[in-house]
Formats: structure tokens, sequence, C-alpha cells
């Protein structure tokens, strides 16, 4: 395909997402709740269609580059590119949107504000695909921001509802946190390098690191994961596209265009911070009781994997990871909406039995959760052996404390087992808690994207070898090379994890309620409750600090100017009107006795001028004597 018609292609591309978003954002709800998702869903669709054009021609990367900015001699250019990622990630950022509007149409129907949410859905896709085609960090950083802002849109959705406009601001706000020292890690390369082009040569160890933070942000690392479980209140499909398909692998995508920068130590600190980030999402996964929250849990601890893969310099196993977690945490997301849909619930004690009520959304769930559990002839088995071996191979290399990193893996392995064992038994076993509930399955516009996903979710799709992922196609489209395969006990070591978890999961109870075990679960870790004494309960004294320091002090000292001015004002006001206004009063008064004393000497009459005369002559005579 000539260079200029991949141009065209992708010009069409970055921008329908951005024309849809103003066009139902500008129609609201003039339009019929059907028209507009029709709208969106079209537009998804003629998008994924030159995806998979665009993907089809391979070809060599293109580039293309215009000034931009420029101030005091610094020219900042605007920047895109064409290659092997850009191309993946154009197809599975279409492929799951288009599947999730589908899905919304059905799921969302009767919603009072159908338009706006289309809208921030094309947004959405607009700024991931400008993270996927940016050609240098500054651009990047910009449409980085722009998913920001349209996730806390999404998150919001249902603003009149509490706990979801608290969800938006916790994941705006944490999620600001990394976007600053993302940026800081952007002015310091720029500061050594002189660009802001993706380079191959390691920056220092804090510039890595900075840059590093962005994605702890937006893929809810450790110690910035606690917004992602929050922001479930959302509506369904939406955290199946934001949390587990694509926003949430923005992080991913930044790791990868930054990975020849990063440093030796920087990236020890990138394989250890997803190796805790993929135990404390497991860990915490355990023992929810929302359904979505549990796999809100299992998005984080699987992002610690393709993180922890990153940092062993194992970019292609953590892409591999990538792509087929998308397929089926996003079919595991759907199929919770579909339950969620039908019982009218999150929460997993008030469901159960479900497996003969919802025959399709079972089959579906099995076989995503499965794919999640890492259960041989399924992707996800295929994609973590890629990442465990190379930890394996890493860790082997340095050995010592790098050691940690690979037995991290495994056992947030085994724990994915155990909790989705565990969510099996309690949503789709045992008796319903409800008699008078009713369940159905959904309709086929929720019901076939959750099956087509299921299907993806199949090994075959990836791997000629449904066992072993080094005969896959996609590293050699991905131009990535297949790292070495690990010992050979690890593979049957993985799949004995994932029976005996699976089995603890069916077979162990529920813990009593004030467990401790279940409550650091439940909570998380207490990381939010850290937060709270650490940081959130500071700030709050000292802002009240300040606020009774503005009250007593600043406010009292204007109050007291104020008043001594207002006070000062009256003693002058006063001097002015007795002192100043009484002489030159007086002096007016006394002119105008001494003018009337005056004209009534001079009244015409003899008598008058003698008298006057004669008075005049003896007060003479006095003061003389």
């Amino acid at each position: 395909m000539p260079d200029s018609t991949q141009t065209l292609l992708l010009t069409c591309l970055l921008g329908l997402p951005f024309v849809g978003a103003i066009g139902l954002g500008v129609l609201k709800n003039r339009v019929p709740e059907s028209v507009s998702g029709f709208l969106a869903v079209l537009l998804t669709a003629i998008g994924l269609f030159v995806s998979v054009v665009i993907a089809a021609s391979v070809g060599e990367p293109l580039h293309w580059q215009t000034d931009w900015i420029s101030f005091s001699g610094h020219t900042f250019p605007l920047s895109f590119q064409l290659d092997a990622l850009s191309r993946l990630m154009l197809v599975v950022v279409h492929g799951v949107a288009l599947l999730v509007q589908l899905y919304s149409i059905e799921y969302m129907r009767g919603d009072a504000r159908i338009g706006p949410y289309f809208a921030y859905l094309q947004l959405f896709v607009g700024a991931m695909l400008g993270i996927v085609l940016a050609g240098n960090l500054l651009i990047l950083y910009g449409f980085w921001e722009l998913v920001g802002l349209a996730s806390y849109l999404l998150i919001g959705f249902w603003y009149h509802r509490p706990s979801a406009s608290r969800a938006a601001t916790k994941a705006f706000l944490m999620n600001r946190i990394g976007d600053a020292a993302f940026l800081l890690g952007i002015l310091l390369t720029y500061i050594q390098t002189g660009s802001v082009d993706f380079g191959t040569q390691p920056l220092t160890t804090a510039a890595g690191l900075c840059l590093f933070m962005g994605c702890v942000a937006k893929s809810a690392q450790f110690p910035l994961l606690t917004w992602l479980p929050d922001a479930m209140e959302g509506p369904t499909p939406v955290s199946a596209l934001l949390h587990a398909a694509t926003m949430v692998a923005a992080g991913i995508v930044l790791l990868a265009r930054i990975h020849p920068m990063l440093s030796s130590d920087a990236l020890t600190v990138v394989a250890a911070i997803g190796t805790a980030t993929a135990l404390w999402g497991g860990f915490s996964a355990l023992f929810q009781l929302d359904i979505k929250r549990v796999l809100a849990f299992s998005t984080v601890s699987q992002l610690g994997l393709m993180v922890a893969a990153m940092g062993t310099g194992n970019v292609s196993g953590a892409l591999f990871h990538l792509l087929t977690h998308a397929c089926f945490k996003a079919g595991l997301f759907l199929a919770a909406g579909s339950i969620i849909h039908a019982v009218h619930t999150q929460d997993m004690r008030a469901m159960g039995g479900l497996r003969k009520a919802l025959p399709y959304t079972f089959a579906a769930y099995v076989i995503c959760a499965a794919a999640l559990a890492g259960v041989p002839l399924l992707s996800g088995f295929l994609s973590k052996e890629v990442v465990l071996g190379g930890a394996v191979v890493w860790a082997a290399q340095r050995g010592g404390l790098a050691m940690l990193v690979p037995v991290g893996l495994l056992i947030s392995s085994g724990l994915t087992a155990v909790y989705m064992a565990r969510q099996l038994r309690l949503v789709f076993w045992g008796e319903p808690t409800d008699a008078e509930m009713i369940p159905h399955e959904p309709g086929w516009l929720m019901r076939g994207p959750v099956l087509l996903l299921a299907i993806l979710s199949v090994g075959v799709w990836f791997s000629i070898n449904p066992l072993s992922a080094h005969h896959s196609p996609f590293f050699a489209q991905m131009h990535l090379p297949v790292l070495p395969e690990g010992p050979v006990w690890l593979a049957p070591l993985s799949i004995a994890l994932v029976l005996v978890g699976g089995w603890l999961g069916f077979r162990l109870r529920e813990p009593a309620t004030d467990s401790k075990l279940a409550l650091a679960s439940f909570h998380y870790g207490y990381l939010d409750q850290l937060y709270q004494r650490l940081f959130v309960n500071p700030t709050r004294a000292l802002a009240n600090f300040l606020h009774r320091a503005d009250q007593r002090a600043v406010d009292g000292l204007v109050n007291g100017f104020g008043i001594g001015t207002v006070l000062l004002a009256h003693i002058a006001a006063f001097i002015d009107r007795i002192g100043v206004d009484g002489v030159v009063n007086g002096a007016g008064k006394l002119a105008v006795g001494v003018g009337q004393l005056t004209r009534s000497v001079q009244g015409g009459r003899v008598q008058t001028y003698i008298a006057t005369a004669v008075a005049v002559v003896l007060f003479l005579l006095w003061w003389i004597l």
C-alpha cells in the first residue's frame, strides 16, 4: 500500500471518533437512542475495517512529522508513527470498542443520557488511537491526558450516584500523580537528549522512573492501584473497555515505547513493582463480594504480570499477554454485565445456581475464566508461559533476590485460579438466595459479543501448537524475538498450581466476616486506609489549621485594619466637622455678624451716628487712660 494511501487512511482513522464524539455530544438526546448507538457502532466498524486493512499491509514503519511549537530556539514536532505495535493496538482498540458498543445498545437501553454515553466512548476511542499512533513523548502525553478526561466522564457517568462521583474523582486524582511524574520525565528526557522522540539510548534512572510513573498510575500498579476497583461504579461495558482491554493497557504501550530508554536499574524497579502488583491484586481478589471487583483486581494482577515481563526484558511476552488478556478479560466483564442485567445485583452472595438459567453466559464465563487462570489449550496459558519462562530465564542469569520475581509471578498465577474458581462457585453453583428471582439470558446484542470473545480466548487462534506459544505468528508479525523457552518443569508446575488453586477455590468454605485474612483481602491490604492516615488526614488537618489561621490571624488582621481605618475616618470626620468646619463656619458667622452690625450702624439715622461717635470716643479715652 502506498505511503500516501496509508497517510490518508490514518488521518480518517484518527479523525472519525472525534467527529463522532462531537456530533453525538451536540445531538445529545435529540435523536433516538438506537440511532446514537448505531452511529457509534458504524464509525467504530469503519475504523476496525481500516485497521485490519492497515495491519494486513505489513511494511516498513512509517513516520510523519512537522514542526508544531517553536519558542526560544526550541522546536517541538507534531509526530505520528505506524509500526508493528501500532498495527496491533489499532485492531485491539477498535475490535473491543466495537463489541462493547454493540453490547451497550441493549445494556444501556432506556438510559436518559444515552447520547452523551456514546459520545464519551467515541472520545475515549479517539484518545486511545492517539496514544497508539503518537510519534514522540509530547504527543503521547497530550492524548494520555485526553484518555484521563474520557475515563473520568465514563466512570462518573451515573454522577447522581455519590459512589460513582467519588470513584471518578479518585481515579482522576490518582492518575494526576502519575501524570505529573510522567511530565517531569518528559522534561528530563528533553534536558538529557535535546529531544522528546522515543530513543534507543538509556536515560538516567531518575528520568526513566519518572516516565514509568505514568504507567504506574494509568495501569494501576502498586501503590497507585486502589482507583481501579472503585472505578467499577461506571457502567459495566465501560469497565470492559477501559479497565480490561484498552485504557489500562496504555501503560503497557508506554512501557513498550520507552523500554530501550530505561536503564538496567530502572528495569529492575519495573520488575519489582510488577511482581508486587501481581501478588497484591491476586490477594485482594480472593475474598471480594462484588462480581466486578473480583475482575477488577484480576486486571490489576494481570497488568502486574505484563509490567514484570517488561522489567525482565520480555517485551514480546508482555505484548502477547496484553493481546490475549484483552479478549478473555473483556469477555468476563461483558458476561458479568449479563449476569448483573439478569439478577439486578453485583453481590455474589445473592447469586447462585445461574448455570442453568444462563447457559450461554455460563459457557462463555467458564472459557474466559479458564483462560485467565492459565488452563492449557486456552490463550491465557500460552501468554502466561511466555511471561513466566522469560522471568525464570532472567532470574537465572542474575541469581540471588532476582528469583523472587518468577516465584512471585507463579504464586499470583495460583491465586488467579483460586479466586476465579471461588467466583464460579458462588455465581453458577449452589442455589439462589432469592427464590423470587427469575434470571434469563439477555438478547443477542449482549450475548453475541460475549460468545465471540469466549471463542477468541481459545489458544488455537494465537498459536498452531496450543501448548506452546513459540510457534505463534504473533512474534514474527510484531518483529519481536521469541525468548528462549523456560525450564521443562515450568509448564507442569504452572498447570499443577492452576489445578490446586481451582480445587481450593471450589472446596474452601467462605471465611467468617470478622476473619482478619478476609478483611485484609476485602480492603485490598488496607492501602486506602494507609493513604487516609498518611496523606488524607494530615492534608485535611493542615487545611483546617490554615482555615482557622486564615479566619483568626489573616482575617483578624484584615478586619482589625478595616475597623481601625473606619475609626480613624470617624475621628478625622469629627475633627473636620468640629475643628476645620467650625473655624470656617465661625469666621463666616463672625463676618456676617460684623456685617450686620456695620449695616445697622449705617442705617442713615443721625442719632445712631452721634451715639456711635460718642461710644468710639469713650472707648479711645478708656484705652488711652
